[in-house]
């Protein structure tokens, strides 16, 4: 299985030595790629495109990136990598399962609010990676998934939640914090973020609330 940790940027096409520019640079790039590859869809973007988004040259991309497949791969990295960087230091002193289920949702939802046109990108063009690419991808977002994982297995096994089919459920907290950005359109016409929020634990956590949990939940969310 790919490491996604053993992806560093040197193992990157570039003919720039210095380190700091590189970063500066690439990030800039990354930036104009992901609004364009989400606007315009990854095979209507051409190098040109970009180029013309960032104010430089195709050959100054070039000189970073040693093709659009190399330059996807990388934004999709950053996007995720922002994900695995920000949850767990928004929910590491949360210590009891259901507070930290509902801020790891949170959390997710927040990160999503920040970087809506990279998720939208995330969900819809990894399946234009070559495979093994892809396979990095793929277990970036099954990192990613392995925070809300933790936390419903510790409110399962404490007895404040049901036993369900946890990779199912899994899976629904990551498409309804995902479905922030993908029915923006659409959500944000009816809530503000934390009320999207709200409606989503009520729906996605409190159902699978046992008696104890229940009770937990109307003391301190009800």
């Amino acid at each position: 299985m790919p490491n996604p940790a053993a992806e560093t940027d040197a193992d990157y096409h570039t003919s720039v030595s210095n380190p700091a520019l590189i970063e500066k640079r690439r990030a800039l790039i990354v930036k104009g790629a992901i609004k364009l590859f989400s606007e315009n869809g990854y095979y209507k973007t051409t190098i040109q495109h970009i180029a013309q988004e960032v104010g430089f040259s195709q050959g100054f991309i070039y000189q970073y990136f040693k093709d659009k497949d190399e330059l996807l791969f990388f934004a999709l990295q950053v996007v995720l990598r922002r994900y695995l960087e920000y949850i767990p230091a928004q929910v590491s002193t949360t210590r009891h399962p259901i507070d930290k289920l509902c801020a790891t949702i949170t959390a997710f939802c927040h990160i999503i609010d920040e970087n809506l046109e990279a998720t939208v990108l995330a969900y819809r063009s990894t399946k234009s990676l070559p495979s093994e690419r892809r396979s990095v991808i793929q277990e970036l977002e099954v990192e990613t998934n392995r925070f809300f994982l933790s936390p419903l297995s510790d409110a399962i096994e404490s007895g404040l939640m049901t036993e369900v089919n946890r990779d199912l459920l899994v899976y629904q907290f990551v498409y309804f914090c995902h479905g922030w950005a993908l029915k923006s359109w659409h959500h944000r016409k009816l809530y503000s973020l934390d009320e999207y929020i709200h409606e989503g634990l009520d729906i996605l956590v409190r159902p699978y609330l046992t008696q104890s949990g229940r009770e937990y939940w109307e003391k301190y969310y009800g």
